[in-house]
This record gives structure tokens, C-alpha cells and sequence, in this order.
């Protein structure tokens, strides 16, 4: 039940930086982190099968049980942090993924690894997801809301770019324990600055959103859980989200933006570079550079959100990667060619630039409960990676190469690239509460 608004004083800002700005760069390096930290599972990959002789199918299903539980963890945190608040949810997200990794180096049989690496690290990742990013920006901007979604956006392509090639160094020369150990440091090393610096509402420090009118009134609002938690109004929000045809464009389409990312360029480039020859360090770099384009793509993408209907964005999008993934098999040697160079720059640049656009049209159609739904909307995005992350690593395994994992997800981006122009942008196509 809502409960009633606390108004606090309006503090008028002489000069200086908005404080939304800081609230973003806190926000920022924790989804930094959580990039990084979910997408170590794919550096581990040939350690773990030479120390314990697992299958690639058997790793890849603790990798798809992380990539999964990071989706469907989205929604319901979404709701969390209108119960509880962005800071509290974090810093238990941090803790959760500090313990999944930590205990990681006790592990000797498959099924911890499922537990560790799957579970408690997808949800402790899952919980800093970009339904944070969502969440941040309806409540600190107003104006530049798609230029800031870019960049904490790209923020998880920045922890790509950070972790990866020294975790894949530090696995390589001092084991894979080192790396998982990394990882747990990292993330205790994060919650200090989550606490202290975060705030889940421009009133609790007396001020608006950047670009509200200041002279509005400022007020904390009321917890929007409802009569049965953050779970029922997340589940309620589904129901509704659920009646209408964008919601199934903009999943389906999602959904298949995560098994031609994460679950497979993510968990399956290394080791499909290293059956070629290259090195893991060597691969781990080029997935490295991805994040730097992706960066500049995704920041763009922001921009671009602001100024030009997202469906059309998505479209072109998503024909893109098709074409390029199409590409790739017949690109991999065991030495960096200018041809996959090309591939790594102009991949990266479609990244996840399909972020924005999404965020932009669950606001258009949905409204206040925009960040719920592209909750649900990115739960589709990881259950697809959990399926491309599995059935690649299956595919491997059975024919020896991974040719026809790449051909399949090109195609399925150019059936999402036509679901993305299908989908209804005006806020009539949403259903009612």
C-alpha cells in the first residue's frame, strides 16, 4: 500500500556540479563491475577443462545458469529498488558477488561451479543489470535521459575492457583461483563507495532531476512495492506488460540480441579463437577492444535515442550484427589479421547500442512502470544468452567447431532487426493498470 511523500527543503545550488552527475559515475563503476564480474566465467573456460576435465557443454551450463538468473533476476530487483532503494539492493548485489567468486576456490566438483558461478554470481550481477542504469535515469534525468543511458550502458563494455585481458594474464600465469579471487576483491572494494555515495532520490539531498523544474515541490515517494512486495508488483507489471504486441517485439527481439552477444561472442569467442591457435590473452584482448568501440557505439547510440525513432535505430542495429556474425567464421587464424580486426571494430560498435533505443521505447509505451518492464525485457535478453551460451558450447562439443552457432545467430538478428520496426512506439498500445 503506498505509503505517504516525505518532502524535504529544496536546496538552491549556487554553482558546481549537479549531483546527479555524481549519483551516475557511482552507478557507472558498480555496472562496470558487474560486466566484468559476470563475464569472467568465459576466461576460465580452457583452465577449468585442462585442471578438472569438464566438457565444454558442462561448463557452459554454469556460464548459462549465471546469464539466465542475470536476466531474471532484472525485474524483480527493478522492484526491490523501489522498495528498498538502489543502495541497499547493490551492496547486497556487490556482497553476493564477492562470495559467489570467493568461494569458487574451494570448489572441486561441476556442480559448485553451477552454484558459485551460476547462481550466486549471476543473481549478485543480475541485481546491478541495466535495470539499474533504468532505474537511475528516470529518477535523477530529465534532460539528456538517452545520452546518460549510452554511457552507463557502455559501462559494461568498459568492464569488459578492463577485466577481461587481466584476468585472462592472471589465469593463465598464476591460475584460475587468482582470477576468481580478483574478482571477490573487487567487488567488497566497490561497496564502500555504493554506500556512501548513492542516494535513490534527488530529495533525499534536497534537490530535483537534472532538468526538472526547480521550483517543483521535492519529494521522497513512497515505497511502490504494493499489498505483496516488490515480487507481486513486479509480476503484476508482467501481467499487464504481457497484453500487449510491443512487449513480444521488444522481448522477442531482445532475446536475441543476448544469444548474438553475451551468450555467444561473450562465453564462446575465446575458446573458438583458441581452437584456431590464438591464445587466450591474445583473444581476451580482442574481446577487450569490442569494449572499446562499444563505448563510442553505445554512447552514440545514447545520443542518437535522443533525436531519432528507436525502432529504426534497432533495425539497422540488429541487420548489422547479422551481416558481420555471417562473417566471422572464416575470419579466425591463429594470428590477429586486419579482417577480424575490422570485424572486432565494427562489432563493437553494435555492441550493446541497442541498449538505449529498448530503454527508450519501454519509457514511450509503458511509463512509470518503464523500468519493470525492461526488467522483463531483459530477462528475455539473458534467457536467450543462457540458451546460445549452452547450445553453442553443445554444438562444439558435437561437431567439433562452432561454425554453425555463428551462422544461426546471424540470422536470428535479421529476424530481430524486422521485430524491431514492428513494434507500436505511441503509449496507447499499453494496457492500463
Amino acid at each position: 500500500m503506498m505509503g505517504h511523500m516525505t518532502t524535504t527543503p529544496l536546496r538552491t545550488r549556487r554553482s558546481g556540479v549537479h549531483r546527479a552527475w555524481i549519483v551516475a559515475g557511482v552507478a557507472f563503476v558498480a555496472i562496470l563491475g558487474a560486466a566484468g564480474f559476470r563475464a569472467t566465467p568465459g576466461v576460465l573456460i580452457t583452465p577449468l577443462q585442462e585442471e578438472f576435465g569438464w566438457s565444454r557443454g558442462t561448463i557452459s551450463l554454469a556460464v548459462s545458469v549465471n546469464l539466465m538468473l542475470y536476466g531474471l533476476t532484472a525485474p524483480f530487483a527493478a522492484a526491490l529498488m523501489d522498495r528498498f532503494g538502489m543502495r541497499r539492493v547493490v551492496s547486497c548485489a556487490l556482497l553476493l558477488v564477492a562470495a559467489g567468486s570467493g568461494f569458487t576456490i574451494l570448489m572441486n566438483a561441476s556442480w559448485q561451479l553451477v552454484l558459485c558461478w551460476g547462481v550466486l554470481v549471476g543473481l549478485g550481477t543480475g541485481s546491478m543489470a541495466l535495470v539499474f542504469a533504468a532505474t537511475l535515469t528516470d529518477r535523477w534525468f530529465v534532460r539528456h535521459r538517452g545520452l546518460v543511458t549510452g554511457v552507463l550502458t557502455a559501462g559494461g563494455a568498459t568492464g569488459q575492457l578492463v577485466f577481461l585481458p587481466v584476468l585472462a594474464s592472471l589465469a593463465q600465469t598464476s591460475g584460475w583461483r587468482t582470477a576468481s579471487a580478483t574478482v571477490a576483491g573487487a567487488a567488497l572494494v566497490v561497496v564502500p563507495l555504493v554506500w556512501f555515495l548513492l542516494r535513490d532520490h534527488p530529495a533525499e539531498v534536497g534537490t530535483t532531476a537534472l532538468g526538472a523544474d526547480p521550483g517543483q515541490l521535492v519529494s521522497i515517494p513512497a515505497p511502490r512495492a504494493g499489498r505483496g512486495g516488490a515480487a507481486a508488483r513486479a509480476l503484476a507489471v508482467l501481467g499487464r506488460a504481457a497484453r500487449t504486441r510491443s512487449f513480444w517485439l521488444l522481448a522477442g527481439g531482445f532475446a536475441i540480441c543476448g544469444m548474438s552477444t553475451n551468450g555467444l561472442v561473450g562465453t564462446h569467442f575465446i575458446p573458438a579463437a583458441h581452437d584456431h591457435g590464438m591464445s587466450e590473452p591474445v583473444a581476451a584482448g580482442l574481446l577487450a577492444v569490442i569494449g572499446i568501440f562499444d563505448v563510442v557505439g553505445t554512447i552514440a547510440s545514447g545520443w542518437l535515442s535522443d533525436r531519432v525513432d528507436s525502432r529504426v535505430l534497432l533495425g539497422v542495429y540488429y541487420a548489422l550484427r547479422g551481416l558481420s556474425l555471417m562473417v566471422l567464421p572464416s575470419l579466425f587464424s591463429a594470428t590477429t589479421e586486419p579482417s577480424m580486426l575490422v570485424f572486432i571494430i565494427f562489432y563493437g560498435l553494435d555492441w550493446v547500442a541497442t541498449v538505449p533505443p529498448t530503454v527508450a521505447l519501454c519509457r514511450q509505451v509503458y511509463g512509470a512502470d518503464a523500468p519493470v518492464v525492461f526488467g522483463w525485457v531483459f530477462a528475455s535478453h539473458q534467457v536467450g544468452a543462457a540458451i546460445a551460451a549452452v547450445g553453442a558450447g553443445l554444438t562444439r562439443d558435437l561437431s567439433g567447431a562452432y561454425d554453425l552457432a555463428w551462422y544461426a545467430a546471424g540470422a536470428l538478428c535479421l529476424v530481430a532487426a524486422l521485430m524491431s520496426v514492428s513494434v507500436t512506439a505511441a503509449r496507447k498500445n499499453a494496457v492500463p493498470a
